[in-house]
């Protein structure tokens, strides 16, 4: 009789111990599926969000010229401004193209080197609403106009290759602009071509 119960007793003991074991792997396991499900959730979000900051260096003109080729234009020097009746303009050059300047560029006869990257930054204009006096301010951001010089790759455009990527203000995205070749803007400005091509001094400030 003591021999039954005491079987009984350690039955009753291995069987806790199972359902414990068995709770304790079903907890474990739910626990890997939530963070599995939560890290998963997190890469497919930062993917997202990768890809949509992303979306503007992902642009070439129609004939290759990549809008990432410029990446961080928008912090990059003030070379000069200007407006015209229907847009204000603002142009930036990178480390290189500024440097190039400093040093005499074009003026001392010399071209700006291979690598040198200008923008120029186009805004519709509205008239200030806040200021005492008369003053156009920028409005909606419209359109950058890029050059970038690389004389193997623009032989026939004074080395310069050139590119105009649009912007929408209501979708928020950059689009390549379908009528814009490498020479696209080589026409205007050969008037300059004893400044290497280009309009704007680096103004003294």
């Amino acid at each position: 009789m003591s021999e039954l119960l005491t079987k009984s007793v350690a039955q009753q003991q291995q069987e806790q111990k199972m359902e414990r074991r068995t709770a304790v792997e079903r907890i474990a396991g739910s626990t890997i599926v939530a963070t599995a499900v939560a890290v998963l959730a997190v890469l497919v979000a930062a993917a997202a969000y990768a890809r949509d900051a992303q979306d503007k260096y992902s642009l070439k003109s129609p004939s290759g010229i990549a809008f990432s080729d410029f990446r961080g234009y928008e912090d990059w020097s003030v070379v000069s401004s200007a407006r015209t009746d229907e847009v204000l303009k603002v142009i930036v050059a990178n480390p290189t193209m500024i440097n190039a300047f400093k040093g005499g560029v074009p003026g001392n006869g010399q071209p700006f080197p291979d690598g040198s990257m200008i923008v120029k930054l186009q805004w519709k204009p509205k008239k200030s609403t806040e200021a005492p006096f008369v003053v156009d301010v920028p409005d909606v951001f419209k359109q950058a106009f890029v050059m970038e010089k690389d004389s193997k790759r623009f032989p026939k455009s004074g080395g310069w290759g050139y590119a105009v990527f649009n912007y929408e203000a209501v979708s928020d995205k950059f689009t390549a602009d379908a009528k814009s070749p490498s020479d696209c803007g080589y026409a205007c400005h050969t008037p300059v071509k004893a400044k290497d091509y280009i309009f704007h001094p680096y103004q003294k400030r």
